[in-house]
């Protein structure tokens, strides 16, 4: 039988390890295992949500909660001189792991347009 499990799925499971920063009832943050900045840690939510874009009304809490989670895990990785939030949609979006989630980016000055 087919597993059909995301790899963030597999995480929240604990089928497949990750080195976790945070977790609390509604979310879980880890490493990211490609960092692209100094600190590069996914927070993504226990609810299996495929992306941004399928959000529901009933989800407002619950983004609120990530972000809640997402202020408190920067102030705890010391990024008290900024830090960029960035969650992909879509394939265009770059998006490559179908379960919602928040790249959290900082340790250095980060430049704009990201690409």
């Amino acid at each position: 039988m087919a597993d059909n499990r995301t790899v963030f799925k597999k995480i929240i499971d604990g089928d497949v390890p990750a080195q976790l920063i945070y977790q609390d009832e509604h979310c879980i943050a880890f490493r990211d295992i490609d960092p692209r900045a100094p600190t590069h840690i996914l927070v993504i939510p226990r609810k299996e949500i495929r992306s941004l874009a399928e959000v529901e009304e009933q989800d407002a809490a619950l983004l609120g909660q990530l972000m809640l989670a997402i202020s408190k895990i920067a102030k705890e990785q010391g990024l008290a001189n900024g830090f960029r939030v960035v969650t992909n949609t879509g394939k265009w979006g770059g998006q490559s792991v179908d379960h919602l989630h928040f790249h959290l980016l900082g340790g250095r000055q980060l430049s704009w347009p990201p690409g």
